[in-house]
């Protein structure tokens, strides 16, 4: 898949998801709101989706355009779970950020106490969104979706991975298996997840499963190194906020540990994982092989 190619593919995809946010996120049914509208703030402001495409394209890679179908709403359902993470991580006893893609953080647009509420929502809701795929998705595989999504973003993952982040930080000297161990659930968790839950949808069979969880393993990593360097080197622009906040803050990351041109061949070894395993799907994993050569170009 050229650039251009996943630059079309990319633009319809996302149209498909916009759309589907949308309607996950409605007011109406007794809900407040306040706290629709601070849901909406933090889901519908933007942002690449990636983690739904990745759904999506997992989808695809398995059983083609059809079986893509069925994994929109379990990728919709992670994007609410990684819209409530940043919501969260904003908040002055987190990361303390005022900004979020090029515009005020939750809490600064509306306070604190509706950020953290309108970030419960979106957790909870997002379980509901995950269970009703429609008849085209048996209930023995929304149950693996649902169970799939709990582990990624709990204790065991995502949340998990943060702790451990707030823990690390002002650390002189961590190594690299700590780091990778930090953002294996931090930022991982949920990449691989997303990759994972398209494949449930789809009906993949364990082998095919095996391979796509491997490379959503090497995809997450590639992400969180990439997205480390970008830190680094990156401008409010292209960032959504300013540079250096992870240096700042005494964060562990992979370019304080490798340095940045170790950082970057660290990314490309990673990379060489995930394409490898997806070999084997050939065209239809045309889309998954394009989402992971455009993360490693981004911190070239």
């Amino acid at each position: 898949m050229t650039a251009k190619e996943l630059d079309g593919y990319l633009t319809a995809r996302r149209r498909e998801i916009e759309a589907e946010l949308d309607r996950c996120v409605t007011a109406g049914g007794g809900r407040p709101r306040r706290l629709v509208q601070a849901m909406r703030y933090a889901l519908l402001g933007g942002g690449k989706r990636l983690r739904p495409v990745l759904a999506l394209a997992s989808g695809q890679a398995v059983g083609g355009a059809p079986a893509r179908k069925r994994a929109l709403r379990p990728g919709c359902a992670i994007e609410m779970i990684h819209a409530y993470s940043l919501a969260h991580d904003d908040l002055p006893a987190m990361d303390d950020d005022d900004m979020r893609r090029g515009r005020p953080s939750l809490h600064a647009k509306y306070d604190e106490a509706t950020a953290i509420l309108a970030g419960d929502a979106l957790l909870t809701d997002a379980f509901g969104v995950a269970a009703s795929t429609g008849r085209t998705v048996g209930a023995e595989s929304r149950l693996a979706i649902v169970r799939e999504i709990a582990a990624s973003a709990g204790a065991r993952g995502m949340v998990g991975g943060q702790l451990k982040d707030i823990l690390a930080e002002g650390k002189k000297r961590v190594s690299l298996s700590a780091v990778q161990d930090i953002h294996r659930g931090k930022t991982g968790a949920l990449l691989r997840a997303s990759v994972r839950v398209g494949a449930i949808a789809a009906g993949a069979a364990k082998a095919d499963l095996r391979r796509l969880t491997t490379f959503g393993e090497a995809f997450g990593l590639v992400f969180q190194i990439t997205d480390d360097v970008l830190d680094e080197v990156g401008d409010l622009k292209s960032l959504g906020k300013p540079a250096g906040g992870d240096r700042a803050a005494g964060k562990a990351t992979y370019p304080g540990v490798l340095g940045m041109d170790g950082a970057r061949a660290q990314a490309r070894r990673v990379a060489d994982v995930g394409y490898r395993a997806i070999e084997p799907f050939g065209t239809r994993g045309a889309a998954l092989h394009g989402l992971l050569r455009h993360v490693v170009e981004r911190a070239s």
